[in-house]
């Protein structure tokens, strides 16, 4: 059975409305997109670690409820599960501070098995963490081995700006990998200041991938392939929280490929109107989440 494979942080989200703690809930970069695909009912499974703590074991607990296997979680006992305030401003956009107390041996785990034409997702800085950096290659080059579909979002934001040009060389490397690179605008004025979308698809991104997708909030979506580029104008209205919006685009899109039974070599002659409804299903995932305080679509059949 085709599957989704997600690797990523997993971390408490204790959100904050007017400087008060209103609600707390697991997520993580490319958690929130699995769960959402698990309610979905797409078989996924989520690479991740976690201490073997209260927080953990009310993660995994949440996991199993939501039919997401913690069977490849590492359960770490040096050490305890992130966590994460989230702050909400008055456009519900959220500024984050961490609290991580990781050991020093990571991802003690074996993968999981992929097949050709399965999917996996990586995201953010746990794609390009030094101290994760050979286990992300070592599963990067596996994927790509299977023939597998890789979907890399970049999620790359100002607290590690320093370290751009140190890490740069890790994302082209991530980019030679990947089959769709999906991004915001603000990872692009990060990592590629004062560079337009068509400079940064020519010369960063083109050579290695050629899908390329950026959002910009409430700006229109820009796509760009080896044959075409598109915008799509983006539903204006008032969210509840903007946490998990990237997120769940990016499910959206993942589920739309599964739905539509869209296989890796598909991609290569994909129709004008297929990515139209890919995104179409990436933006009907991020803006159900928008309108709720859960990081997450609710449970749906495909």
């Amino acid at each position: 059975m085709r599957k989704v494979i997600g690797i990523g942080e997993t971390i408490l989200d204790i959100i904050f409305r007017n400087n008060k703690p209103e609600k707390a809930v697991p997520g993580g970069s490319v958690f929130n997109g699995m769960v959402s695909l698990a309610r979905c009912g797409i078989t996924a499974l989520f690479i991740s670690e976690l201490g073997n703590d209260k927080v953990g074991r009310l993660i995994r607990d949440f996991m199993i409820e939501n039919h997401l296997s913690p069977e490849y979680i590492d359960f770490f006992e040096d050490g305890s599960s992130p966590v994460s305030l989230a702050f909400l401003d008055d456009r519900q956009n959220a500024s984050y501070q961490f609290y991580r107390d990781f050991p020093e041996k990571r991802l003690q785990i074996k993968f999981p098995e992929i097949q050709a034409d399965d999917i996996l997702v990586l995201s953010s800085y746990f794609a390009v963490n030094p101290v994760l950096r050979k286990e992300i290659i070592r599963l990067l080059i596996y994927a790509g081995q299977q023939k597998a579909i890789i979907y890399y979002d970049i999620n790359f934001r100002k607290p590690h700006a320093g370290e751009r040009l140190q890490l740069m060389p890790d994302f082209i490397e991530n980019f030679r990998h990947s089959t769709i690179v999906r991004c915001s605008s603000e990872d692009l004025e990060v990592l590629f200041p004062g560079e337009t979308v068509t400079e940064i698809y020519k010369k960063h991104v083109s050579p290695y991938c050629k899908y390329f997708i950026v959002t910009q909030g409430e700006k229109d979506i820009i796509l760009k392939t080896e044959t075409f580029e598109k915008t799509y104008p983006v539903e204006t209205f008032v969210p509840v929280s903007t946490i998990g919006a990237g997120d769940n685009f990016n499910a959206g899109l993942i589920f739309g490929l599964m739905k539509e039974k869209i296989l890796l070599a598909d991609l290569k002659k994909l129709p004008e109107n297929q990515w139209d409804k890919l995104i179409e299903y990436g933006k009907m995932f991020a803006s159900e989440v928008c309108r709720s305080m859960e990081n997450y679509v609710t449970a749906r059949t495909q």
